[in-house]
């Protein structure tokens, strides 16, 4: 059985050494598969790969008849009886296609294999390594969404591995504006001398899906550093997601994660905007208890905290069964914080002075923990105070310089001018009236 293939493989390699030095393109494509197809047909793994690298190392190798080499052999990896076996042929592929910018996307696709059976064998960091050696960005014939899944893949790695700066390196690589194009849109036909995008592999998902995996995985970076606002901005992109916001079912517990990171986000400008415009968000009626939560941290009163952990204790706590998981160890206790520092801010718009005593009892903590909130904030640029230790006083003013004294005098007395001017305008005017009267 052996001596009949290596007499069929000799008779064939004959063919297509003619074919190739011939320049046919076509002969030699056939003489290839054909060769690869007894191989296959016989079973004998070993004579196939000898085969593949010697079939691309021929002199003058058609660049047609290598591509068409690789695509084929691909089709055989599923079936190969063992990993061994299947591991060998694509580092056999893998060898043969390194270099080749005709076959980069066949390379690219061999890695991607590759690297999965090294993640199922539990290396995760040889995983991660093999996909780094690809830069698919640079292939201008794969497809759209096949690279964004393969940078996609890249990232995930770099997570499981706790390569956070290598992670972030590579996700921005994608731009967050690729997944708003209008995919439904007619595909141009391509010009002559431009690259054909090939079509995306069968398993590759959908943009909207792709989409929702790349701001999962962004939430897993920035859970790693604790950047809540930037969570929420994230989930904020998914509930957007037409799919999610079509079912309750899966847009319920992300506006939940919304609110609950909006709460956890330290005060700042996009903090209040995006505040502002969850609570302009119809669906927001359907949980009615975070509507409250948030429509407390907008309105300017002083919040207490003991009451509010016990309203949203169970809520808090209910978090780790949903989407997303819990919120994060040190979640509650930032929770507490941002209820201080909102108090804190309510105080200095209320107060110009205040005596520190009088400030723990509003915030409902110690003397020494009112004064560490307040120099936190103060050091933060959150809010301008001064505080006077021996008095005891907090003064949430801040001080003018003499221009802006003037400023202000003169701005006061312009006023008083004018009201001056208005009163002395209506005496005269009833005066008139007065006379016109009297004379009839």
């Amino acid at each position: 059985m052996e001596e009949n293939l290596d007499a069929a493989i000799e008779s064939l390699l004959n063919v297509e050494k003619q074919m190739r030095l011939a320049g046919d393109v076509a002969g030699t494509k056939k003489a290839v598969i054909d060769i690869l197809e007894l191989c296959y047909n016989a079973r004998a793994w070993k004579t196939l790969n000898d085969q593949i690298v010697l079939l691309s190392k021929r002199r003058g190798q058609l660049k047609q008849a290598v591509t068409a080499m690789v695509q084929k052999a691909m089709q055989y990896i599923d079936e190969t009886p063992d990993l061994e076996t299947r591991i060998e042929l694509i580092k056999t592929l893998n060898s043969v296609s390194a270099g080749k910018i005709y076959v980069e996307i066949e390379r690219a696709r061999l890695i991607r294999k590759l690297a999965k059976i090294k993640e199922e064998q539990g290396l995760i960091a040889e995983a991660a390594d093999l996909m780094q050696e690809i830069a698919v960005e640079t292939f201008g014939a794969m497809a759209k969404t096949e690279k964004i899944a393969f940078i996609l893949e890249q990232v995930r790695l770099c997570l499981d591995r706790q390569d956070y700066v290598r992670a972030q390196i590579l996700s921005r690589k994608i731009s967050p504006r690729v997944f708003d194009a209008d995919s439904s849109k007619e595909k141009k036909k391509p010009k002559e001398g431009d690259n054909v995008v090939e079509e995306a592999p069968a398993d590759i998902p959908s943009l909207l899906e792709l989409k929702r995996i790349y701001y999962e995985l962004l939430i897993r970076y920035h859970y790693h550093n604790n950047d809540y606002l930037e969570i929420c901005r994230c989930y904020k992109a998914i509930y957007d997601i037409p799919s999610v916001k079509a079912d309750p079912a899966h847009w319920i517990p992300v506006l939940r994660k919304i609110c609950w990171y909006l709460v956890l986000s330290p005060h700042d400008p996009m903090q209040s905007s995006l505040l502002n415009a969850t609570l302009e968000d119809k669906n927001l009626s359907e949980i009615p208890n975070f509507r409250l939560l948030l429509k407390q941290l907008v309105t300017m009163e002083v919040i207490q905290w003991t009451s509010l952990w016990e309203t949203y204790k169970d809520e808090f706590e209910n978090e780790k069964n949903l989407l997303g998981g819990s919120l994060g160890t040190k979640a509650a206790e930032d929770l507490k914080l941002r209820i201080i520092e909102h108090n804190i801010l309510v105080v200095s718009r209320y107060y110009s002075r205040i005596t520190l005593k009088r400030l723990a009892d509003l915030l409902c903590l110690s003397l020494e923990e009112a004064e560490k909130h307040l120099s936190d904030m103060v050091v933060s640029k959150s809010l301008v105070a001064k505080v006077d230790r021996p008095m005891g006083v907090a003064c949430f003013q801040t001080a003018k310089d003499s221009n802006e004294v003037l400023n202000s005098w003169a701005t006061n007395l312009e006023k008083l001018l004018d009201l001056v001017e208005k009163s002395c305008h209506q005496i005269h005017k009833e005066v008139m009236v007065h006379k016109a009267t009297l004379n009839a």
